[in-house]
């Protein structure tokens, strides 16, 4: 009778240990989970090349920085942080969730600072279009 109740009594320390784990495995999770799926999305920059209609380079950079005429002539700048496809994103995002469950959370001492680091890269393109406001001319400002 005594072996049963300190058995008992063991493995009910063992089911309170495991769900304690858990819980925290869940709680400490999520910061690289969480900033994988939220990185910029994927832009289409070969939208940036002559015959492109303004209104579409507008529809997926969003409005120029800078927007003004010069010998007759619009010249925009577009600034934006080049981003990753979904499949990307939600791929990074699973893999996070798996070593933060594993790990119990140790995971996000690297996680973290990674996707901190791969955060996308910044560009910018001047564009130049004719009088139709169709793309004449792109040049990279900056494209890391």
């Amino acid at each position: 009778m005594e072996e049963e109740s300190s058995f008992m009594a063991k493995m009910l320390f063992v089911s309170r240990w495991l769900v304690v784990s858990s819980l925290l495995a869940t709680l400490l999770t999520g910061c690289s989970v969480f900033m994988a799926a939220k990185q910029p999305e994927k832009k289409d920059v070969d939208l940036l090349r002559p015959g492109t209609v303004r209104a579409q380079l507008i529809s997926e950079f969003g409005a120029p920085v800078i927007s003004e005429f010069r010998d007759g002539k619009r010249y925009e700048i577009f600034k934006f942080i080049q981003g990753y496809s979904s499949g990307a994103k939600a791929g990074r995002a699973f893999l996070h969730g798996v070593a933060n469950v594993a790990t119990l959370g140790l995971w996000e001492l690297f996680g973290t600072p990674t996707e901190i680091t791969f955060s996308g890269d910044e560009m910018a393109f001047q564009v130049k279009y004719n009088e139709d406001d169709v793309v004449e001319e792109v040049a990279i400002i900056k494209k890391e």
